[in-house]
């Protein structure tokens, strides 16, 4: 099961602008998944998150889960981010009635190069990226929002984004 495994580090979150480094994950369903290939349909909101089965991250897709339609009639595919494995991402999913793709980050290398990794524990930190294809047809970044751990997401700032 080929997944990214390689990319360069950052620091900070990536910014709006920058190009979005290009993926590969498995998903819930242990199905491979393609940032490029997503934006074929469209752009795509990156949901980094700390851990499947926490309160926080289980409020946020869960309400991610409930403006499904809304991400999709706006041609937005939403994903989730984290280091759980995919077999853990199925069982959250499966528990909570997810509808969106949770993508298992196991390696760390996506979180790393976009910017949203924690190491004192080793996971995913909290924010959204909004991504999209440039004028060369590559992926780049058009909207960022790093939060704080406890924060969940606030929906309406990404479909105020996508208006």
């Amino acid at each position: 099961m080929p997944a990214t495994t390689d990319l360069p580090t950052r620091g900070q979150p990536i910014a709006k602008g920058d190009s979005a480094p290009d993926f590969t994950l498995m998903t819930q369903n242990r199905e491979e998944w393609t940032l490029s290939q997503a934006l074929e349909n469209g752009d795509v909101a990156l949901c980094f998150y700390p851990m499947d089965f926490s309160p926080v991250c289980s409020t946020e897709m869960k309400c991610v889960n409930e403006e499904f339609d809304a991400w999709h009639d706006k041609g937005v595919q939403v994903v989730g981010v984290s280091c759980d494995s995919f077999f853990v991402h199925r069982a959250w999913a499966e528990s909570l009635g997810l509808k969106q793709t949770l993508l298992a980050d196991m390696h760390r290398a996506v979180s790393k190069a976009y910017g949203f990794y924690w190491p004192d524990l080793n996971i995913s930190t909290r924010g959204t990226v909004l991504v999209g294809k440039g004028d060369d047809g590559k992926p780049v970044v058009r909207w960022v929002q790093s939060r704080e751990i406890s924060n969940a997401m606030d929906l309406n700032d990404l479909l105020a984004e996508i208006a």
